[in-house]
């Protein structure tokens, strides 16, 4: 194992205790390292349109990632993962017939470059749980070192289906889609939600299940009372080196060892 840096200590320190961290600059402050994987800290990303967080912000939580999808093309995965990507959920499939081009490229790259790695569906309302977790499956191999993710928001904007189930339908659904899904992998799928979502659903009332939250002006504790999350979605606009444009970036709640023992499966 590495040594921390005293300002890497201090923000693990923090982080597990819930206070506020400084923020490394990476133009004048090395990336600290933790762990024989090289696990990067507390990184200092771009923002094209950033917010002024209050109280806890992204920054103090000790591992960010990505999401990402064919809209980000081509990815230098060594460049993203020494900038201090930990982690990265990539687009597979949406609805019960597409598939995101680009995600064979995208996975076999974090592969190489050593970033872990989940793949996400994006649902839809008008195809079934069963037809949509077979079409997963179709395109999405054994193998990941994360848990997937069942991604459901309302679609407004979509050509194709715009429905809005009740909240008891929508967690019916998405039993079902997580069910299968953990019957084939073995492990059970994240939900990733949207604040109106949330509220309109109550998604979060789904048993044995973890969540990853989209906040991009608030802290979740704000924005979902009471939740309980794993993921926080906290920018849209972000510039990661590596990574072409903006992009979406994530932090894990908890420490470094948390991480490495809930990726482990733990």
């Amino acid at each position: 194992m590495r040594v921390l840096g005293l300002i890497g200590l201090i923000g693990v320190l923090l982080s597990a205790c819930g206070g506020s961290a400084p923020r490394q600059q990476a133009t004048s402050v090395p990336a600290v390292s933790l762990l024989e994987t090289d696990l990067i800290t507390f990184p200092e990303f771009g923002d094209a349109d950033p917010h002024e967080w209050e109280g806890r912000h992204p920054g103090h939580y000790p591992v960010h990632g990505l999401d990402v999808s064919r809209w980000q093309g081509p990815i230098d995965w060594h460049t993203a993962r020494a900038s201090g990507v930990s982690f990265v959920f990539i687009k597979a499939t949406e609805g019960g017939d597409v598939a995101d081009p680009l995600f064979d490229d995208h996975r076999r790259g974090a592969q190489a470059a050593g970033v872990p790695w989940g793949a996400y569906h994006y649902y839809y309302f008008c195809r079934s749980a069963a037809e949509q977790a077979r079409w997963f499956i179709r395109n999405v191999p054994k193998g990941a070192d994360l848990p997937h993710v069942l991604d459901m928001e309302w679609t407004p904007h979509s050509k194709t289906c715009t429905l809005r189930p009740d909240g008891r339908t929508v967690r019916a659904e998405a039993q079902r889609f997580l069910d299968i899904l953990e019957r084939h992998y073995g492990r059970r799928p994240i939900v990733y939600s949207t604040v109106d979502f949330y509220e309109d659903t109550n998604i979060g009332r789904l048993p044995k299940t973890e969540f990853w939250l989209r906040s991009v002006a608030g802290h979740p504790r704000n924005v979902y009372p009471r939740a309980i999350w794993r993921f926080w979605q906290y920018t849209g606009t972000g510039l990661v080196p590596g990574v072409q444009g903006r992009v979406d970036i994530n932090t894990f709640n908890g420490t470094p060892e948390i991480w490495a023992q809930w990726k482990a499966g733990g």
